[in-house]
Protein backbone atom coordinates (compact mmCIF):
# COMPACT_ATOMS: atom_id res chain seq x y z
CA UNK A 1 0.00 0.00 0.00
CA UNK A 2 1.08 3.26 -0.91
CA UNK A 3 1.87 5.88 1.81
CA UNK A 4 0.24 9.38 0.84
CA UNK A 5 2.73 12.46 0.71
CA UNK A 6 4.20 13.50 3.29
CA UNK A 7 3.46 17.43 1.92
CA UNK A 8 -0.16 16.26 1.63
CA UNK A 9 -0.07 14.79 5.64
CA UNK A 10 1.95 18.40 6.15
CA UNK A 11 -1.39 20.63 4.67
CA UNK A 12 -3.51 18.10 6.64
CA UNK A 13 -2.09 18.94 9.80
CA UNK A 14 -1.83 22.71 9.46
CA UNK A 15 -5.42 22.84 8.67
CA UNK A 16 -6.50 21.58 11.59
CA UNK A 17 -4.49 23.20 14.10
CA UNK A 18 -6.38 26.15 15.29
CA UNK A 19 -4.77 29.61 14.32
CA UNK A 20 -3.21 31.29 17.10
CA UNK A 21 -2.84 34.26 15.59
CA UNK A 22 -7.01 34.66 15.98
CA UNK A 23 -6.39 34.57 19.84
CA UNK A 24 -6.86 37.77 21.79
CA UNK A 25 -3.50 38.77 23.25
CA UNK A 26 -3.25 39.42 26.64
CA UNK A 27 0.16 40.40 26.90
CA UNK A 28 2.15 43.71 25.35
CA UNK A 29 4.02 42.97 22.71
CA UNK A 30 6.82 46.17 23.72
CA UNK A 31 7.19 45.29 27.55
CA UNK A 32 5.44 41.94 27.65
CA UNK A 33 2.68 43.79 30.64
CA UNK A 34 -0.86 43.50 31.17
CA UNK A 35 -3.23 44.21 28.34
CA UNK A 36 -6.23 46.32 30.06
CA UNK A 37 -9.80 46.70 28.31
CA UNK A 38 -11.37 50.38 28.74
CA UNK A 39 -14.81 49.98 27.75
CA UNK A 40 -15.31 53.45 27.85
CA UNK A 41 -12.94 54.33 24.89
CA UNK A 42 -13.60 50.74 23.46
CA UNK A 43 -9.60 50.46 23.68
CA UNK A 44 -7.32 47.70 24.73
CA UNK A 45 -3.96 49.04 26.01
CA UNK A 46 -0.82 48.01 28.14
CA UNK A 47 -1.27 49.41 32.06
CA UNK A 48 2.66 49.72 32.00
CA UNK A 49 3.77 51.18 28.92
CA UNK A 50 0.22 52.60 27.37
CA UNK A 51 0.43 50.70 24.48
CA UNK A 52 -3.14 50.67 22.67
CA UNK A 53 -2.74 47.23 20.69
CA UNK A 54 -6.88 47.34 19.98
CA UNK A 55 -9.15 49.87 19.07
CA UNK A 56 -12.51 50.58 17.80
CA UNK A 57 -13.83 47.23 19.59
CA UNK A 58 -17.36 46.36 18.88
CA UNK A 59 -20.34 48.11 21.02
CA UNK A 60 -22.55 45.17 21.74
CA UNK A 61 -25.09 47.53 23.47
CA UNK A 62 -28.35 48.82 21.38
CA UNK A 63 -27.57 52.03 19.08
CA UNK A 64 -30.28 53.86 20.39
CA UNK A 65 -30.32 56.03 23.92
CA UNK A 66 -33.10 56.70 26.41
CA UNK A 67 -33.71 59.21 28.76
CA UNK A 68 -36.92 57.66 30.57
CA UNK A 69 -38.80 54.55 31.47
CA UNK A 70 -41.31 54.74 28.57
CA UNK A 71 -38.80 55.98 25.90
CA UNK A 72 -37.17 52.58 27.11
CA UNK A 73 -40.08 51.16 26.25
CA UNK A 74 -40.51 52.30 23.14
CA UNK A 75 -37.51 51.90 21.61
CA UNK A 76 -36.39 48.56 22.83
CA UNK A 77 -36.94 45.32 20.07
CA UNK A 78 -36.65 42.72 22.79
CA UNK A 79 -39.79 41.22 24.38
CA UNK A 80 -40.49 41.17 28.17
CA UNK A 81 -38.74 38.40 30.79
CA UNK A 82 -39.77 35.33 31.62
CA UNK A 83 -43.07 35.27 33.97
CA UNK A 84 -45.12 32.16 35.84
CA UNK A 85 -48.03 34.13 35.60
CA UNK A 86 -48.12 32.94 32.11
CA UNK A 87 -48.89 29.30 31.86
CA UNK A 88 -45.74 28.93 28.57
CA UNK A 89 -43.79 31.73 31.12
CA UNK A 90 -43.91 34.41 28.18
CA UNK A 91 -41.74 31.66 25.84
CA UNK A 92 -44.42 31.86 22.78
CA UNK A 93 -45.00 33.74 20.38
CA UNK A 94 -47.33 36.97 20.98
CA UNK A 95 -49.31 38.02 17.53
CA UNK A 96 -51.14 41.27 18.08
CA UNK A 97 -54.75 41.40 17.56
CA UNK A 98 -54.41 44.76 15.53
CA UNK A 99 -54.27 44.10 11.65
CA UNK A 100 -51.62 46.43 10.76
CA UNK A 101 -48.02 46.20 9.93
CA UNK A 102 -44.46 48.13 11.26
CA UNK A 103 -45.27 51.17 10.12
CA UNK A 104 -49.23 51.30 11.19
CA UNK A 105 -51.40 51.02 7.68
CA UNK A 106 -53.91 48.38 7.30
CA UNK A 107 -53.34 44.97 6.12
CA UNK A 108 -54.55 43.69 2.73
CA UNK A 109 -57.66 41.17 3.00
CA UNK A 110 -55.24 38.30 1.84
CA UNK A 111 -52.57 39.19 4.83
CA UNK A 112 -55.41 39.88 7.01
CA UNK A 113 -57.10 36.49 6.05
CA UNK A 114 -53.64 34.63 6.80
CA UNK A 115 -52.91 36.31 10.11
CA UNK A 116 -56.08 35.00 11.53
CA UNK A 117 -55.06 31.84 10.88
CA UNK A 118 -51.61 32.12 12.12
CA UNK A 119 -53.36 33.32 15.32
CA UNK A 120 -55.52 30.22 15.26
CA UNK A 121 -52.80 27.96 14.57
CA UNK A 122 -50.49 29.94 17.53
CA UNK A 123 -53.41 29.38 19.66
CA UNK A 124 -53.86 25.96 19.39
CA UNK A 125 -50.09 25.09 19.86
CA UNK A 126 -50.02 26.88 22.93
CA UNK A 127 -52.10 25.20 25.09
CA UNK A 128 -52.19 21.96 22.97
CA UNK A 129 -52.82 19.54 26.65
CA UNK A 130 -55.26 19.55 29.45
CA UNK A 131 -52.64 20.80 31.69
CA UNK A 132 -52.07 24.26 29.72
CA UNK A 133 -55.62 24.69 29.01
CA UNK A 134 -55.55 24.41 32.87
CA UNK A 135 -52.71 26.54 33.43
CA UNK A 136 -54.54 28.97 31.32
CA UNK A 137 -57.57 29.73 32.53
CA UNK A 138 -55.96 29.16 36.47
CA UNK A 139 -53.70 31.92 36.16
CA UNK A 140 -56.00 34.63 33.96
CA UNK A 141 -58.65 34.19 37.08
CA UNK A 142 -55.87 34.39 39.35
CA UNK A 143 -54.66 38.06 36.93
CA UNK A 144 -58.22 39.38 37.28
CA UNK A 145 -59.11 38.86 40.67
CA UNK A 146 -55.18 40.41 41.48
CA UNK A 147 -56.45 43.35 39.31
CA UNK A 148 -59.39 43.95 41.27
CA UNK A 149 -58.02 43.86 44.31
CA UNK A 150 -55.02 46.25 43.19
CA UNK A 151 -52.47 43.36 44.44
CA UNK A 152 -49.05 44.07 43.20
CA UNK A 153 -47.11 41.59 40.60
CA UNK A 154 -44.75 39.70 42.94
CA UNK A 155 -48.06 38.57 45.14
CA UNK A 156 -49.39 37.53 41.69
CA UNK A 157 -46.29 35.70 40.75
CA UNK A 158 -46.67 33.74 44.12
CA UNK A 159 -49.98 33.04 43.45
CA UNK A 160 -48.77 31.78 40.15
CA UNK A 161 -46.15 29.49 41.75
CA UNK A 162 -48.77 28.16 44.58
CA UNK A 163 -51.43 26.95 41.85
CA UNK A 164 -48.64 25.25 39.94
CA UNK A 165 -47.46 23.22 43.06
CA UNK A 166 -50.98 22.62 43.41
CA UNK A 167 -51.18 21.17 40.12
CA UNK A 168 -48.36 19.23 40.15
CA UNK A 169 -49.17 17.55 43.46
CA UNK A 170 -52.61 16.57 42.17
CA UNK A 171 -54.95 18.20 44.16
CA UNK A 172 -57.33 19.67 41.50
CA UNK A 173 -59.40 16.55 41.18
CA UNK A 174 -62.74 17.23 42.33
CA UNK A 175 -62.22 20.79 43.05
CA UNK A 176 -63.17 23.52 40.85
CA UNK A 177 -60.17 25.60 38.94
CA UNK A 178 -61.52 28.71 40.21
CA UNK A 179 -61.43 27.57 43.75
CA UNK A 180 -57.83 26.40 44.32
CA UNK A 181 -56.58 29.76 42.05
CA UNK A 182 -58.34 31.96 44.69
CA UNK A 183 -57.30 29.98 47.60
CA UNK A 184 -53.65 30.64 45.91
CA UNK A 185 -54.28 34.03 45.22
CA UNK A 186 -55.11 34.65 48.92
CA UNK A 187 -52.32 32.53 50.69
CA UNK A 188 -49.79 34.43 48.44
CA UNK A 189 -51.48 38.07 49.81
CA UNK A 190 -50.95 36.85 53.12
CA UNK A 191 -47.52 35.47 52.66
CA UNK A 192 -46.18 38.89 50.83
CA UNK A 193 -47.77 41.01 53.78
CA UNK A 194 -50.74 42.59 51.67
CA UNK A 195 -53.29 40.66 52.95
CA UNK A 196 -57.05 40.89 51.59
CA UNK A 197 -60.22 39.63 54.16
CA UNK A 198 -61.85 36.58 53.16
CA UNK A 199 -65.07 38.75 52.04
CA UNK A 200 -62.56 40.90 49.44
CA UNK A 201 -61.49 37.89 48.00
CA UNK A 202 -65.02 36.28 47.94
CA UNK A 203 -66.74 39.07 46.45
CA UNK A 204 -64.33 39.13 43.11
CA UNK A 205 -64.08 35.18 42.80
CA UNK A 206 -66.55 33.21 40.92
CA UNK A 207 -66.94 30.83 44.22
CA UNK A 208 -68.38 30.82 47.24
CA UNK A 209 -67.03 32.29 50.59
CA UNK A 210 -67.18 29.05 52.06
CA UNK A 211 -65.61 27.09 49.00
CA UNK A 212 -62.28 29.57 49.19
CA UNK A 213 -62.09 28.83 52.93
CA UNK A 214 -62.06 24.90 52.62
CA UNK A 215 -60.06 25.27 49.81
CA UNK A 216 -57.43 27.64 50.82
CA UNK A 217 -57.40 25.06 54.56
CA UNK A 218 -56.96 22.27 52.09
CA UNK A 219 -53.81 23.83 49.94
CA UNK A 220 -52.30 24.80 52.90
CA UNK A 221 -51.91 21.67 54.31
CA UNK A 222 -51.15 19.63 51.65
CA UNK A 223 -48.29 21.89 50.36
CA UNK A 224 -47.20 22.48 53.77
CA UNK A 225 -47.20 26.10 53.32
CA UNK A 226 -46.41 28.30 56.12
CA UNK A 227 -48.86 31.68 56.37
CA UNK A 228 -48.84 33.43 59.82
CA UNK A 229 -51.72 35.22 61.03
CA UNK A 230 -52.23 38.62 59.16
CA UNK A 231 -51.34 41.33 61.06
CA UNK A 232 -54.28 44.21 61.52
CA UNK A 233 -51.17 47.16 61.18
CA UNK A 234 -50.89 45.52 57.63
CA UNK A 235 -54.46 46.56 56.55
CA UNK A 236 -53.99 50.33 57.90
CA UNK A 237 -52.43 51.76 55.04
CA UNK A 238 -54.99 50.90 52.84
CA UNK A 239 -57.86 51.84 55.25
CA UNK A 240 -56.59 55.22 55.63
CA UNK A 241 -55.48 55.92 51.95
CA UNK A 242 -59.28 54.90 51.29
CA UNK A 243 -60.97 57.26 53.93
CA UNK A 244 -58.32 60.19 52.35
CA UNK A 245 -57.50 60.35 56.54
CA UNK A 246 -53.93 62.48 57.77
CA UNK A 247 -51.03 60.32 58.42
CA UNK A 248 -51.40 61.14 62.54
CA UNK A 249 -54.82 58.73 62.39
CA UNK A 250 -52.44 55.49 60.61
CA UNK A 251 -49.58 56.78 63.30
CA UNK A 252 -52.37 56.92 66.38
CA UNK A 253 -53.69 53.48 65.04
CA UNK A 254 -50.90 52.01 64.98
CA UNK A 255 -50.21 52.70 68.10
CA UNK A 256 -52.92 51.63 69.69
CA UNK A 257 -52.80 48.00 68.01
CA UNK A 258 -49.13 47.65 69.15
CA UNK A 259 -50.89 48.65 72.99
CA UNK A 260 -53.53 45.94 72.61
CA UNK A 261 -51.18 43.28 71.26
CA UNK A 262 -48.82 44.24 74.27
CA UNK A 263 -51.85 43.46 76.83
CA UNK A 264 -53.19 40.36 74.63
CA UNK A 265 -56.53 41.65 73.48
CA UNK A 266 -56.14 40.88 69.53
CA UNK A 267 -55.78 37.26 70.13
CA UNK A 268 -58.65 35.43 68.67
CA UNK A 269 -60.23 38.70 66.79
CA UNK A 270 -60.44 39.21 62.94
CA UNK A 271 -57.25 41.14 62.14
CA UNK A 272 -59.77 43.42 59.47
CA UNK A 273 -62.20 44.40 62.49
CA UNK A 274 -59.62 45.25 64.88
CA UNK A 275 -57.50 47.30 61.70
CA UNK A 276 -61.02 49.43 61.41
CA UNK A 277 -61.53 50.28 64.92
CA UNK A 278 -57.94 51.27 64.99
CA UNK A 279 -58.60 53.80 62.25
CA UNK A 280 -62.16 54.67 63.87
CA UNK A 281 -60.36 55.28 67.39
CA UNK A 282 -57.40 56.88 65.68
CA UNK A 283 -59.49 59.27 63.79
CA UNK A 284 -61.68 60.29 67.08
CA UNK A 285 -57.95 61.24 68.89
CA UNK A 286 -56.98 63.73 66.84
CA UNK A 287 -60.27 64.86 65.90
CA UNK A 288 -60.82 63.98 62.26
CA UNK A 289 -64.63 63.91 61.28
CA UNK A 290 -65.16 60.04 60.52
CA UNK A 291 -68.29 57.73 61.13
CA UNK A 292 -68.71 54.08 61.65
CA UNK A 293 -70.22 53.25 59.06
CA UNK A 294 -67.49 55.10 56.14
CA UNK A 295 -65.14 52.90 57.62
CA UNK A 296 -67.24 49.76 57.67
CA UNK A 297 -67.77 50.27 53.94
CA UNK A 298 -64.08 50.58 53.49
CA UNK A 299 -62.75 47.32 55.86
CA UNK A 300 -66.33 45.45 54.40
CA UNK A 301 -66.89 45.48 58.81
CA UNK A 302 -70.35 45.90 60.44
CA UNK A 303 -70.66 48.89 62.41
CA UNK A 304 -71.19 46.57 65.49
CA UNK A 305 -67.88 44.98 65.21
CA UNK A 306 -66.17 48.46 65.16
CA UNK A 307 -68.33 49.73 68.51
CA UNK A 308 -66.91 46.61 69.84
CA UNK A 309 -63.65 46.81 69.22
CA UNK A 310 -62.96 50.35 69.19
CA UNK A 311 -63.66 50.74 73.05
CA UNK A 312 -61.35 47.46 74.03
CA UNK A 313 -58.94 49.26 72.27
CA UNK A 314 -58.62 52.47 73.83
CA UNK A 315 -58.74 51.37 77.17
CA UNK A 316 -55.83 48.86 76.22
CA UNK A 317 -53.89 52.25 74.79
CA UNK A 318 -54.55 54.35 77.54
CA UNK A 319 -51.29 54.10 79.64
CA UNK A 320 -49.13 54.43 76.09
CA UNK A 321 -51.10 57.35 74.95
Amino acid sequence: MTEAPTHVRTATSERTEPDRSLEEPTRCPECDGRLVYDPEHGETACEQCGLVSQEDAIDRGPEWRAFDPGEKDRKSRVGAPTTRMLHDEGLSTTIDWKNKDAYGRSLSDRKRRKMERLRTWDERFRSKSAKDRNLKQALGEIDRMASALGLPDPTRETASVIYRRALEEDLLPGRSIEGVATAALYAAARQADTPRSLDEISAVSRVERAEIARTYRYVLRELGLEVAPADPGSYLPRFTSDLELPETVERRARELLEAAKAEGTTSGKSPVGLAAAAVYAGALLVDEQLTQKEVGDVANVSEVTIRKRYKELLEAGEPAL
